[in-house]
């Protein structure tokens, strides 16, 4: 019974985190959205049990992707506070493509015949799990490397001044 509650409080954290990420204007309040859904979610997986499955997320995501965005931040920000101010189009191809998502998941966990529940949970082991890793999902593994690489470059890319942006150099 407690379980299932703290389930339901945590899933309502981690989606109300993702909500304030979507909405939020400012990149530090969108960042800050972002480390309450990481966090969130590697709580849900403690409260699964799955604990090597939390500290990865922990480290992994809310580690190294917020620490992308600060450098994203630090690098991009022209002046503190800065804002995002999407056009409307944008903001509204974003809620339409949302609301697709959000029913097409909704339609998947409704006709999803469910398996019932294991009386005991199987016993993997790190080694088991590291050996997955880097067999049979290393290329969602590099995947995402690459993806992190790419960002890191696109933030590179955005900090550098534009051409009318730079000052004249003294000779």
């Amino acid at each position: 019974m407690y379980e299932a509650i703290a389930f339901y409080l945590l899933a309502a954290v981690v989606a109300g985190s993702a909500f304030g990420c979507v909405i939020a204007t400012n990149i530090v309040r969108m960042a800050l959205c972002l480390l309450g859904t990481l966090g969130g979610v590697a709580l849900l997986y403690f409260l699964m049990a799955a604990n090597f499955l939390g500290v990865v997320q922990l480290i992994v995501y809310a580690g190294g992707t917020l620490i992308v965005i600060v450098f994203g931040v630090m690098l991009t920000s022209r002046a503190a506070g800065v804002r995002l101010r999407p056009k409307r189009s944008e903001a509204l191809a974003g809620t339409l493509i949302c609301i697709g998502l959000l029913a097409g998941l909704v339609t998947l966990l409704v006709r999803t015949a469910w398996p019932a529940a294991q009386s005991e949970a199987q016993a993997y082991d790190v080694a088991w799990l590291g050996n997955e890793l880097l067999s049979t999902y290393l290329v969602p593994f590099e995947m995402v490397s690459v993806l992190l690489l790419a960002v890191m470059i696109g933030a590179a890319f955005l900090a550098q001044p534009s051409g009318k942006d730079k000052e004249p150099e003294e000779r």
